[in-house]
């Protein structure tokens, strides 16, 4: 669980506030720019909580409700935290008839995460993909760059105890 008096998981910390002050000061003035600014600030900090959304708003003189409607409408963009891990989770059409199905419910239930969520210790984030190339061998998931493919429910756990 997230402490809430620390910069532990999910926390922004005074350095990283900084480097997005200066992300902003690079950008200020320029026409079109917030994509980017948002871009980079969520490679600081790792995803664009409100705080970082209102250091942007205030510092590119635009409103908040802009900074949202572009940090919610696309999907590069992430309001939590992610995980030390990314699961990905096929659901193709290939990996769908295959038990993707199967596998993302036995996930989201050993996990106690849906899919876009991270688990509350900040271990994994999942998500569900559309196609990894690799419909031969569905289901497919990927967990950080290793892929496991032919997947079974049964094989998910000792999967997940790979990763610290």
């Amino acid at each position: 669980m997230a402490c809430e008096e620390c910069t532990c998981f999910g926390k922004v910390t005074e350095e990283q506030k900084n480097k997005v002050r200066e992300i902003i000061e690079h950008y200020r003035g320029k026409p079109g720019v917030l994509i980017q600014v948002l871009h980079e600030a969520q490679q600081v900090v790792g995803y664009l909580p409100r705080e970082i959304q209102v250091m942007v708003a205030e510092g590119l003189d635009i409103p908040l409700s802009e900074v949202y409607s572009v940090v919610t409408f696309y999907a590069l963009f992430s309001l939590k935290p992610k995980g030390r891990h990314q699961i990905s989770v096929c659901k193709g059409t290939a990996c769908y008839v295959r038990g993707a199905e199967d596998i993302l419910n036995r996930l989201e239930q050993d996990l106690g995460i849906r899919a876009k969520d991270t688990t509350s210790d900040g271990k994994f984030s999942m998500e569900v993909v559309r196609c990894m190339g690799a419909c031969g061998l569905g289901p497919v998931v990927r967990v950080d760059d290793d892929i496991y493919a032919r997947l079974k429910p049964d094989r998910l756990k000792e999967i997940l105890e790979k990763y610290d």
